[in-house]
């Protein structure tokens, strides 16, 4: 494919016909006039002599051996560069040249080419008089990601500047006049293969010109899971029922922190939690609304038992060398460094199942296994730090996987109008239309139900007349959870921008199969336009896959894959993956022992959020082990923990972090047991089953300039509370800030390079609101030296319910309660920091029924922002931040009346 660029500053772009073109080549042109500029351009980082250094990022993990470089200059004299690694699976090439020409690289790692070499790359003078050009993208650049190099035209005169890039796919060309005589180019490759780059100044090339870019492709992927090395304390209290029991711990900072009740190995009951701060804990222990005798119980924790990770270590082959398809094996051990979470992750050629096994010694045996040879990277952290020698590079040997891909053309849908009756169709196998329901809201946020039909086996319509133009949100629900895929989005009138971006998948086959049995889901590619849809399986056998295109834009798919293990489920639209793929399948085997086992006592709904929740699994007389992991809404994994209750039966208990939809691997002897993955809900419905009410508009949503603050708002009034997630994933990383506002959240970000940026935007769970992930195109100079793949930036905010309702009260209710029974406790009582959240924690479950009301006023200027949040049972925890020194007044009241000690002073020194 040939992209071409003709460039004008002082004009708008106009579009010239070059004549004929070969058959499958797309040729873009437009036309610019170089303008000499008055002021001078100065080179950067010139060397001695006057020429630019060279300085390029590679991906390559050195092991152990030695990785060498060799430049051949013009001359035939050979040169050493400097080559530094990273320690992130990459490694940085510089070299300072001395000679005018093309020069040729080699960089090899054991004697060995690495993939991407030889490299070839052209020196000029900066101050020759001629158009230059200079640049990684020149030489290197990695598939689907944008390649960038520089021209320098100052002193060249006034002409016409012709830029073309030809390879094995259209590459996708911007230019930024940099205002100092030079310009700056990105292209972005959507195939890899070497692409040659020609530059010309008033019909001829420059020096150098046509360049040579090898582009590679991008296949690393990541796995990654956490788990919580928690201390056990023993409580002195005479309880016989768990059950009936539940616990909180309040650190020295007022601050509560997560806990798990269990029964230890002497049959005393005992606390579990990760301590992160030195001192007096108080745990109470709550039975039927009330402490039981000596609670709250005191605990003291010391330095020793905070986690350190310098004094953590890891051990084992697996952190070396290994074989695909056999698991890689390593020990952590972190017996002497305290107390706190492991986080594990693995990024290479394929993702991987991490397992963890709890030894009797009391280190952690963690496994992986690896199904694509290559380099991997394997990192390993405790409390949120690496552990000495970490990342660690291995090399990965042996066969690799089968993989079977089909691809497809997908036409434009036909325009939906109002009135006109509007179809959806859905592939759901294995439920009962009665427990289906469907609701669509429209632009202006007025909600109906829809009607839903059924077509043939496992097939659904849902069936709506709009009454406006613009994006509806089409919710299908389940037994109250929404369907896969859901909520949905479809425009009444002419579709926006497509792309890959606005394609969903959803569908059991997405999230497990099994070896032999036909495994189904569903691509929604309505809102994305015309353009090739393609699907690939990945792993260990050969999957045959069936595809059906329902012609309106939605599509069913099937595939059978012939041998259990882990599969690689990849979606591309436009050779671009769409939201959430690749996805990891893990396949069964139909005669596996893990088809005996009984999951019971599974909670589907109403977990609540820090607070413990189990449940059973019998054994039926198989043997052998259980493993169990929860996913939570925004990605995170954890390990469940696993106790046997008696012969035969295991219970799995796990602490919710968030609202949304959970996410639970059951595995015994490695292999998910039947109906595995599991998914719970967290919150109430409301809490978490509103996206699609859910709204976010503003200009930082659609474009933005380097350096330049760029911002949106997310409109969560009409929503319950939930969990908030906000991430942007583009060409460099960029500063996020989320700050409450009337109608929700308002969300600042500066992004650093120029290029596409996808924003992703889900409230309470793993579903996106209507429109996400949002595209913006940002412009400007390049802020930051170029990476080798998209960096991505989140947030996340636990949001409370909301009301655009304005209501007016003549005095506060009266109720019956006692505000001389609120107790108060922390730090954030007598004593806070600039700048920072301070905190304390107020207790009203004796107090009756009223309303918490807090103000804190400062010496001079109000207090910058409060936040009271209920935890449950009229449990409150409290956070105010101050922006200025002095003594401040804090009050904190139960209805109209002052709670024991208040008003308090407070001092910020």
């Amino acid at each position: 494919m040939r992209s071409v660029f003709w460039m004008q500053m002082s004009e708008l772009f106009k579009f010239v016909n070059h004549g004929s073109l070969p058959v499958g080549v797309t040729l873009w042109i437009l036309t610019f006039l170089l303008q000499v500029t008055e002021e001078p351009y100065v080179p950067g980082d010139m060397n001695g002599i006057g020429f630019k250094p060279f300085d390029m990022v590679i991906p390559f993990a050195v092991r152990k051996g030695e990785i060498t470089g060799e430049v051949h200059m013009p001359s035939g004299k050979t040169a050493t560069p400097e080559i530094v690694d990273n320690k992130d699976g990459t490694v940085t090439v510089r070299y300072a040249p001395v000679e005018v020409g093309l020069h040729e690289m080699h960089i090899k790692y054991i004697g060995n080419h690495i993939p991407e070499s030889p490299l070839q790359f052209y020196v000029n003078y900066p101050n020759s008089g001629n158009v230059t050009a200079y640049g990684p993208g020149l030489v290197y650049g990695v598939s689907n990601k944008p390649a960038t190099f520089t021209i320098v035209t100052e002193d060249a005169g006034e002409g016409g500047l012709d830029l073309a890039i030809e390879g094995p796919s259209k590459a996708e060309i911007s230019c930024i006049d940099n205002k100092d005589g030079t310009c700056t180019v990105t292209y972005l490759p959507t195939l890899p293969g070497d692409y040659s780059i020609l530059v010309k100044y008033n019909d001829k090339h420059i020096p150098g010109s046509p360049f040579t870019a090898k582009i590679t492709d991008d296949s690393r992927r990541r796995s990654q899971v956490k788990l919580g090395s928690a201390a056990d304390f023993l409580l002195d209290i005479n309880e016989s029922d768990l059950s009936l029991l539940t616990a909180s711990i309040k650190a020295p900072s007022g601050r509560d922190e997560p806990c798990l009740l269990k029964r230890l190995p002497n049959n005393h009951i005992g606390i579990s939690f990760i301590p992160r701060e030195v001192g007096e804990h108080w745990v109470s222990i709550i039975k039927n609304g009330s402490h039981v005798p000596n609670s709250p119980v005191s605990i003291m924790v010391v330095q020793s038992e905070i986690g350190d990770a310098s004094r953590a270590r890891v051990s084992g082959r697996g952190l070396v060398e290994g074989r695909t398809f056999e698991m890689c094996d390593f020990i952590v051990d972190t017996r002497d460094a305290g107390y706190g979470g492991i986080s594990l992750a693995v990024e290479g050629p394929s993702k991987v199942d991490i397992q963890t096994e709890d030894l009797d010694d009391g280190t952690c045996r963690v496994s992986y296994f690896p199904t694509v040879p290559g380099v991997y990277i394997v990192s390993t952290k405790f409390a949120d730090e690496h552990i000495p020698g970490s990342p660690f590079t291995v090399k990965i040997s042996g066969e690799g996987r089968v993989k079977e891909s089909i691809t497809r053309t997908q036409r434009a849908p036909s325009v939906a109008t109002v009135g006109s009756l509007c179809d959806l169709n859905l592939k759901i196998p294995e439920i009962d239309i009665g427990d289906m329901s469907a609701r669509v809201t429209s632009p202006s946020g007025r909600s109906t139900d829809a009607e839903i039909v059924e077509h043939d086996k496992n097939t659904y319509c849902v069936r709506f007349v709009p009454q406006e133009m613009g994006v509806h949100t089409v919710e299908v629900r389940y037994r109250r959870q929404h369907v896969p895929g859901s909520p949905f989005q479809f425009t009444v009138g002419p579709l926006g921008e497509g792309g890959a971006n606005k394609v969903r998948a959803g569908g059991p086959g997405l999230d497990r199969a099994e070896a032999g049995i036909p495994a189904e889901f569903s691509i929604w590619t309505r809102e994305a336009g015309a353009g090739g849809l393609s699907i690939a399986v990945e792993g260990p056998s050969k999957a045959e896959i069936a595809f059906e295109d329902h012609k309106d834009g939605s599509c069913g798919v099937s595939y059978t894959a012939q041998e259990p293990g882990n599969y690689e489920v990849s979606i591309k639209f436009n050779d671009e993956h769409i939201p959430e793929s690749p996805y990891l399948v893990p396949v069964i085997a139909p005669s596996d022992d893990a088809r005996r086992l009984t999951v019971m006592s599974l909670q589907e709904s109403g977990l609540k959020v820090n607070q413990p929740a189990s449940f059973a699994i019998r054994l039926n007389g198989a043997k052998g082990k259980i493993d169990a992991k929860v996913h939570s809404p925004i990605g995170a994994v954890e390990e469940c923990h696993v106790s046997e209750l008696e012969q035969d039966k295991y219970a799995v208990r796990f602490i919710p972090r968030e609202n949304g939809i959970h996410s639970i691997d059951v595995k015994f002897n490695g292999s998910h047991v039947v109906g595995s993955p599991f998914k719970v809900r967290v919150g109430e419905p409301g809490q978490v089953d509103s996206p699609a009410l859910v709204t976010a508009y503003g200009p930082g949503l659609e474009s933005g300039t380097t350096g330049v603050q760029s911002a949106f708002t997310i409109n969560t009034t009409k929503a319950g509370p939930g969990t908030l997630a906000v991430t942007i994933e583009g060409p460099s990383k960029v500063k996020m800030d989320c700050q409450e506002a009337p109608e929700g959240y308002k969300v600042m970000y500066t992004p650093m390079a120029p290029g596409n940026y996808l924003i992703g935007i889900k409230y309470g769970g793993p579903n996106h609101i209507a429109g996400s992930p949002f595209k913006a195109k940002v412009t400007g100079q390049r802020l930051v030296s170029p990476g080798i793949s998209n960096e991505t930036s989140s947030i996340m905010v636990e949001s409370v319910t909301r009301s655009t309702t304005d209501t007016c009260y003549s005095a506060i209710p009266k109720s019956s309660s006692d505000a001389s029974k609120v107790t108060s406790r922390g730090a954030g009582l007598s004593r806070a920091f600039v700048g920072q959240k301070n905190s304390f924690s107020v207790d009203s479950s004796k107090a009756g029924s009223n309303m918490l009301l807090v103000g804190v006023h400062g010496p001079t200027t109000p207090c910058e922002e409060i936040s009271v949040k209920h935890l449950g049972n009229q449990q409150y925890n409290v956070t105010y931040v101050v922006k200025e020194k002095g003594d401040y007044i804090l009050a904190v009241k139960w209805g109209e009346e002052h709670i024991p000690g208040s008003p308090f002073h407070v001092t910020v020194p």
